[in-house]
């Protein structure tokens, strides 16, 4: 099914859609199937020789895969997509179809601690630099620190755990201003809140196994190429795709490839190499989530800034980092590219420290104390002690990560329950305050009723009146 401008909604469920020819299956068929025969001599030369696109190997190519391909790239808006078998995989995949020994890479640094220690231990390891800008509002600060060998930027377009929306169009153009495609990870908005190509971004990635599948149960990644970016601009900045190449009789990628040269080489070269290929069976989990995420993130946003706005009324909680708050350095970003929400991953410091967010995620009963992220169930975590551990002090201090930071990926249980289990949390903080023997008196000032922010919620009123 291709795109006739239907709705998001239309379109997570049919976009991309093949029909079963031999059956008549509605849902597509999982392919549990390492290989595929071919009919004859002449049909394994031409599938090798990329004549006939038909499918040889999983690790190459499935069908099962192919459709998710097909469909979040529909989402993004975007000509053609990797299927991989985490995110990680595919920020990798991503980062080394662009670069090589000798490159550089301007980052944000509020990034995926996962993508940071891949940029500054695995890539380094390999002669790849990276300078990361403290103040990604500050577009100078991109612009100074591009070298005459950058070769991409790289950002998130709402970072963990601060909900620190970024300036897609103004990071965008000053990557195109330096020559170099932006990279954005779009795990935390999905296209459903955001689609980071229609914005000037280059390159998009995601960690599938949270929002896109949702339900916690499979791992994947996806590597989605705008199909925009000019490669042969600069020739000399990106070789590898402009330079003549044996694999393709003497032709260079673009020249055979045109705006797909990116993703050809990144599929062909980089992620069949390295094989992080996915599972059929991962890929089936994925697209059933898929075919549901408008309901689930719409129910995801409108909690996340129910908890959200129910926590900055609390006399335990210093300051609530979402962007959807009127009271967040963000939030004009928010209103600009995120309308229908900023995510439901935010976190909150209680004045407690430590011992605060300690007692505050043994509290509660409904959320789960687990490292995932965009699960239909809500999660809570202590990033100073769990994600961002192996940073220092005064490194998670620069992070604007304190000791009573409490990480929350909130669910779509009912508000009233998730507020009434944060109820219970900071009730834990209070019991533990008042058992503080340093003779402390702890503050008991009355919390807004929970039921009528649930009903709030519930009639749109506090989506309408602060995002």
């Amino acid at each position: 099914m291709s795109d006739d401008g239907h709705g998001f909604a239309t379109e997570q469920v049919h976009g991309g859609f093949l029909p079963d020819t031999a059956h008549g299956a509605r849902v597509p068929a999982i392919h549990m199937s390492s290989g595929f025969l071919f009919d004859d001599f002449d049909q394994a030369r031409d599938r090798f020789a990329g004549v006939d696109d038909g499918y040889t190997y999983t690790r190459l190519g499935n069908p099962t895969n192919a459709d998710v391909e097909r469909r979040v790239a529909l989402l993004e808006r975007s000509p053609e997509a990797i299927l991989v078998g985490s995110g990680q995989a595919a920020v990798t995949v991503a980062l080394l179809g662009l670069l090589q020994a000798g490159d550089h890479v301007v980052s944000a640094r509020s990034i995926y601690e996962g993508t940071k220690g891949l940029l500054l231990q695995n890539l380094a390891r390999l002669g790849i630099e990276v300078d990361f800008v403290a103040d990604q509002r500050d577009l100078e600060e991109w612009a100074r620190a591009v070298r005459p060998n950058t070769k991409a930027f790289f950002a998130e377009t709402i970072p963990n755990p601060k909900n620190d929306v970024l300036d897609i169009a103004g990071v965008a153009d000053t990557a195109h201003r330096a020559g170099v495609p932006l990279i954005v990870d779009n795990t935390l908005a999905t296209p459903y809140l955001v689609r980071p190509v229609e914005h000037g971004a280059d390159i998009v990635v995601h960690s599938a196994s949270k929002f896109l599948s949702g339900h916690g149960a499979g791992l994947g990644g996806l590597v989605v190429d705008g199909g925009r970016f000019d490669w042969a601009r600069h020739p000399e900045r990106f070789g590898h795709l402009t330079a003549p190449d044996r694999a393709l009789a003497g032709q260079s990628y673009v020249e055979r490839y045109g705006s797909r040269a990116f993703v050809v080489y990144a599929r062909d070269v980089v992620a069949s190499r390295i094989g992080p290929a996915p599972s059929p069976f991962n890929a089936f989990l994925l697209r059933q989530g898929i075919e549901t995420l408008s309901l689930r993130v719409e129910r995801h946003t409108a909690n996340a800034l129910a908890v959200a706005s129910f926590l900055e009324q609390q006399p335990e909680v210093t300051s609530v980092d979402h962007a959807g708050l009127a009271s967040s350095p963000y939030h004009d970003l928010a209103r600009r590219y995120l309308p229908r929400g900023a995510g439901s991953v935010f976190a909150f410091t209680l004045a407690g420290g430590e011992p605060a967010a300690r007692a505050f995620i043994d509290g509660v009963a409904l959320f789960s104390r687990m490292t995932h992220l965009g699960d239909v169930r809500s999660l809570v975590l202590h990033p100073a002690t769990t994600t961002h551990a192996g940073r220092t002090a005064a490194e998670r201090a620069e992070l604007g990560i304190g000791d009573g930071l409490v990480r929350l990926s909130v669910g779509i249980e009912d508000v009233a329950d998730l507020l009434r289990d944060v109820e219970r949390g900071l009730a834990a903080v209070r019991a533990a305050a008042d058992r503080d023997t340093t003779g402390r008196e702890a503050r008991h000032t009355p919390a807004p009723s929970v039921a009528a922010l649930a009903h709030s919620v519930a009639q749109g009123h506090v989506v309408a009146e602060e995002v």
